[in-house]
């Protein structure tokens, strides 16, 4: 029987540098989490101005970026906030999980100061004048829409290049990013060193030199072949000259990038040996983190950006969607639907007003749906923007001679159902649409919104499945800790291992163990909602035809 044991009294440590903060959870040997810590960075980090922990720039229609900046006093702070209760001399191995597409663009020069880092000063005082970009473009901005066009024609279209990267050209991922920068700012493209993702960027400051993009990761560029799991030749060249060496290369999520540096050992006491495990994307972190590892599963993420995802052997990447390998399986992949409109639409004066809103309607709303938009979405390709209908007479057994109007709002407690049930309607519609299981075994719930009961009873009424949740929401750096656990197992063993071996029996006796909150839905209810669904996705389609940017 292969050991899978931990070193006792070792601990393992799991960064989230997210949209909105910064996190950090620490498991012990045993998987249960001993600590955690978390910075806001609109709060905690006023000085950059931030909302939401970016910025929105009023004169380029779509740009949203983060102040690189930003993000390594981040560090700063929650490594101080951690030394106050944390022994980082046990930690045997750190990993992390990075808000994925977000980019961060070195200057030449860069490599040398990762090396020579000064452990007397904060690393914030050491990157200033780092990079050849101050500001970080994310996954949230949606200014390249013609650069994504000119991609997916270099290539043969946009299936093409879905069938090769995993996903067709999307204005928040890398590449097109990268094309945009390349063609508006050559002299910064030129004068870029290093191309990092955000999780790549934080796994460099902590080995003290470049560390590799992982190949989960990687997958969300419009770069990367998915089934070699190596850069596209076609995608490179369709992006920009010489970016294949402005990147470098790419790694399995389990590798380890490095030892951590001198710099984390002198300032932090840090074991010298201490080991960075490659870092990855929030979603692929969050897979691991819910250890989603049987086919018919779904996780629903509920955070400042709403994803849908589950796992698969044979993926069939087509026109909407992604497509990534898996970060706990070199074999197998992971898909995923995004949803840009998330905890920031859902935002009210407080959850109490939202429940009681949520309890003063019934399901189904009277048939009053909208569609809320105070971003870009990504799912479906519409603009800024809120559309509202009541469907009259609507008792969800037929469409059949239902009057359609439009309407320019509702009543607050009818706005509210609104918005939850519509976009649980999208997300059944598009993984049906997507080929995900319907309706699934089960959906595991995580995020901040996964705690309100009302929500997992409106999802589990339109999925009509079981909703599980876990023990803390915050999936990603939970993931991030478990990641760099089974890091560290895969260099001891000298080659990778099945990270279930690390909990196999005894799930339920760590912090990863999720309980049932919500049973399945009426079957009834569930299939009017069904019918409720035709009809939004016919208004959907419609709403793209006329208003659609791809």
């Amino acid at each position: 029987m292969d050991d899978y044991t931990l070193p006792h009294d070792s601990l393992f440590l799991g960064f989230d540098s997210s949209t909105q903060s910064f996190k950090a959870t620490v498991l012990d040997s045993n998987l249960n989490i001993v600590h955690t810590e978390l910075v806001h960075f609109d709060s905690d980090l006023p000085h950059y101005n931030t909302k939401d922990g970016v910025y929105r720039d009023s004169s380029i229609n779509g740009r949203i970026v983060s102040p690189t900046l930003m993000w390594v006093e981040a560090f700063d702070l929650i490594l101080d906030k951690l030394a106050n209760s944390l022994d980082f001399g046990k930690v045997a191995a750190v990993s992390g999980s990075g808000q994925q597409h977000g980019s961060v663009y070195w200057k030449n020069g860069g490599s040398a100061l990762l090396s020579s880092l000064d452990s007397n000063k904060p690393l914030v005082d050491q990157f200033r004048g780092a990079f050849s970009i101050e500001e970080s473009p994310i996954w949230m901005d949606s200014s390249t829409t013609a650069q994504c066009r000119e991609i997916e024609k270099a290539v043969g279209g946009a299936l093409e290049l879905s069938k090769i990267t995993g996903s067709r050209g999307y204005e928040r991922f890398t590449g097109p990013q990268i094309r945009k920068i390349f063609e508006t700012h050559p002299d910064v493209y030129r004068d870029t060193e290093r191309i990092s993702l955000v999780s790549s960027f934080m796994a460099s400051v902590l080995i003290g030199d470049y560390a590799c993009i992982d190949q989960t990761d990687g997958a969300g560029m419009n770069l990367m072949d998915i089934k070699s799991r190596t850069w596209s030749k076609l995608a490179l060249e369709a992006t920009a000259p010489g970016l294949e060496e402005k990147l470098g290369k790419l790694a399995p999520a389990h590798a380890v990038a490095g030892k951590i540096a001198s710099y984390f050992v002198e300032r932090y006491h840090f074991s010298k040996d201490c080991l960075v495990v490659q870092w990855s994307g929030d979603n692929p972190n969050s897979l691991a983190g819910l250890t989603l590892s049987t086919p018919g599963d779904l996780a629903i993420s509920l955070g400042t950006s709403d994803t849908v995802f589950g796992i698969s052997k044979d993926p069939h990447p087509t026109l909407e969607g992604h497509v990534f390998p898996n970060p706990v399986d070199v074999e197998g992949y992971m898909v995923m639907l995004c949803y840009k409109n998330g905890s920031l639409t859902r935002e009210v004066k407080s959850w109490d007003v939202f429940n009681k809103f949520l309890e003063q309607t019934p399901p189904l709303n009277g048939g009053k749906m909208g569609f809320y938009y105070k971003e870009h979405e990504i799912l479906p390709p519409l603009p800024v923007g809120f559309h509202r209908y009541i469907l009259e007479g609507f008792t969800g057994d037929s469409l059949e001679g239902l009057k359609e109007n439009e309407v320019p709002e509702f009543d607050p407690a009818s706005e509210v159902r609104a918005l939850i049930e519509g976009q649980f309607l999208s997300m059944r519609a598009h993984t049906e649409r997507f080929g995900m299981p319907s309706p699934p075994k089960r959906i595991i719930a995580t995020g901040g919104a996964s705690t309100n009961q009302s929500i997992l009873s409106s999802i589990a009424s339109i999925f009509g499945c079981d909703i599980y949740t876990v023990q803390r929401p915050d999936s990603a750096s939970l993931g991030a800790a478990l990641r760099a656990a089974h890091g560290w197992l895969c260099s001891k063993k000298g080659s990778f291992v099945p990270i279930s071996g690390m909990y196999k029996d005894k799930l339920e006796k760590t912090s990863l163990g999720c309980k049932l909150s919500m049973s399945g839905g009426d079957r009834q209810l569930v299939s009017k909602y069904a019918v409720l669904m035709k009809k939004r996705m016919e208004i959907e389609n419609r709403l793209v035809e006329k208003l659609g940017r791809c």
